[in-house]
């Protein structure tokens, strides 16, 4: 069994003619949290969403190159992308729950794996918001509408409904940018507390963030990796001068 638990070879990405990723290397720890830094349109988001094959949905979009999940490589043909994404849950920058209770938004991906049995599907929920760190706030009201909850309560709501499918990895696009503060630090708190079972990687434009929760930080600029490293390294001592350019604010 690899070590790590995934592995980006010689990763390029294009969108028609535009080189959005360029020969990336990278190699993401299991139960660690990874951050990904960098100016906006550096290519953070892009690699994200190839670790689930949601660029897949983007015509013209062309990859070459290896990623491996648990060894296996994730562009094989006989993957299945459903499995993929089960296995790598999504939670997006704007909270984006169903129209529909609370309790449905969890329970909507179990169903779809054809778990229907209720007792199962309420443990699924309970659990799930408890691993989101809201049960406590939503179990008196679990068939009121998602739509009607916080920003904040929406965005948790979308970390439980991708918990509630037993996902290995979480990848999370910049999942406080729309956030006040208070929101802000529970998210990160449980994030840090959903590291010991899932292995974890963050886009974030707040660098604070990145020192706060992440064990590993990345650095991106212009679709490359520039650096690579352990967060506390990156932040106190890093090797590039772009990477201390960019983390000290001279840049851009």
């Amino acid at each position: 069994m690899p070590m790590e638990k995934i592995k980006i070879e010689n990763l390029d990405l294009f969108y028609g003619n535009f080189h959005a990723l360029k020969k990336i290397n990278l190699n993401i720890e299991p139960n660690e949290i990874t951050a990904f830094i960098g100016p906006s349109g550096c290519g953070k988001s892009t690699l994200l969403k190839s670790l689930n094959r949601m660029n897949d949905m983007i015509e013209d979009c062309r990859i070459t190159g290896k990623i491996t999940l648990d060894g296996e490589n994730i562009f094989d043909s006989h993957m299945d992308v459903n499995l993929l994404r089960k296995k790598v849950g999504m939670v997006f920058q704007k909270p984006n729950p169903f129209p529909m209770s609370i309790y449905d938004n969890i329970a909507y991906g179990p169903r779809t794996h054809g778990i229907k049995r209720k007792s199962e599907l309420d443990e699924i929920v309970e659990q799930s918001l408890k691993n989101a760190a809201i049960w406590d706030e939503m179990k008196d009201n679990l068939k009121k509408s998602a739509l009607a909850l916080s920003g904040g309560q929406q965005q948790r709501l979308c970390i439980a409904r991708a918990l509630a499918v037993a996902p290995d990895v979480l990848l999370m696009d910049e999942p406080t940018s729309a956030l006040d503060p208070i929101s802000t630090s529970k998210i990160e708190d449980c994030v840090m507390e959903l590291k010991e079972k899932y292995t974890i990687i963050i886009v974030t434009h707040n660098m604070q963030q990145a020192v706060r929760i992440s064990d590993k930080t990345v650095f991106f600029l212009l679709g490359e990796i520039i650096e690579a490293g352990n967060t506390e390294q990156i932040f106190s001592m890093p090797k590039n001068k772009k990477t201390e350019d960019y983390i000290t604010g001279r840049f851009g």
